[in-house]
């Protein structure tokens, strides 16, 4: 930019005075500058369900294969560690399930991680 007080205006400074022009025009002007966030607000409740679906799935399914793991290692010659961690890391992930099924996604997916971290650590002992 030149600095001259009469150059041109940026394209996005354009817009914003193309904006407050439209401001009197009424409700029209309104709701064709607002329609793209309305979609955007309707998804939303539909993300939030898909995630505490997929906390509340992977929790259940990572506490199965926790939970069958132990049994399974409960059954053969291996220290007592090993199926305590798996059942441990089975029961974080029942509780993932849990905090999921009530809205809480990011808690349930770091303890998502922190079973299965646990249950991997089990693994290193057998």
């Amino acid at each position: 930019m030149s600095g001259r007080a009469d150059s041109d205006l940026s394209p996005d400074t354009r817009a914003d005075d193309a904006d407050d022009a439209d401001v009197g025009q009424g409700d029209d002007a309104e709701d064709a500058g607002h329609g793209e966030h309305d979609e955007h607000d309707d998804d939303t409740p539909h993300r939030a369900r898909r995630a505490r679906w997929a906390a509340v799935g992977a929790g259940a399914v990572l506490a199965l294969a926790g939970a069958a793991a132990a049994l399974l290692r409960l059954t053969g010659s291996v220290p007592a560690l090993v199926p305590a961690a798996y059942a441990c890391g089975a029961g974080a992930c029942a509780l993932a399930a849990v905090l999921g099924s009530r809205g809480r996604t990011r808690r349930a997916l770091w303890l998502l991680i922190a079973g299965l971290m646990v249950m991997a650590l089990g693994d290193q002992f057998d």
